[in-house]
């Protein structure tokens, strides 16, 4: 059997790979699903998610470190400043990924009645599918039917 082509490519800049460094982790992607959400402080994050304390302090510096959440001061009467989190262009450009995600876990992993959560066009009120494109503005519906090659960056493994 011969080896495939793509063991003669280097994965050192991949692209996915980058991306899973960024928001490969579970609590994460749940941060990420409450603010779309519009849950964006601390404590209702802490309801929401049951992520210990700590560990969404963590994440949150995390998202805004790698520029998905920026942070917004706000101040309720008679408390302290506090700081809410809104999604910047980068993390809004993630909604796919998560779209991606309920979609397949509706498909597979949904209890008997469907899933708790479906997401709509705001102007219509119809539900959102995502739809797989090519350039030529085919629309591509056999996910078989798509290919990897090798980009612009690709770079040939080097044999050590």
């Amino acid at each position: 059997m011969a080896e495939p082509a793509a063991l003669e490519w280097s994965t050192d800049n991949c692209t996915i790979e980058r991306t899973l460094e960024v928001i490969g982790d579970r609590w994460s992607l749940l941060v990420l699903r409450e603010v779309f959400a519009g849950i964006r402080r601390f404590d209702q994050l802490t309801v929401r998610t049951t992520i210990p304390r700590q560990m969404l302090t963590d994440r949150l510096e995390q998202l805004v470190a790698d520029g998905l959440l920026r942070r917004e001061p706000y101040q309720e009467p008679g408390k302290r400043r506090r700081h809410e989190y809104r999604l910047t262009d980068k993390g809004i450009d993630l909604y796919p990924v998560l779209l991606a995600l309920q979609q397949w876990g509706g498909t597979y992993l949904a209890d008997p009645e469907g899933s708790p959560v479906e997401f709509v066009h705001r102007d219509c009120g119809e539900p959102v599918d995502l739809v797989l494109r090519c350039r030529a503005g085919h629309d591509v519906t056999d996910n078989r039917r798509v290919v990897g090659r090798m980009g612009p960056a690709a770079r040939r493994r080097t044999t050590t």
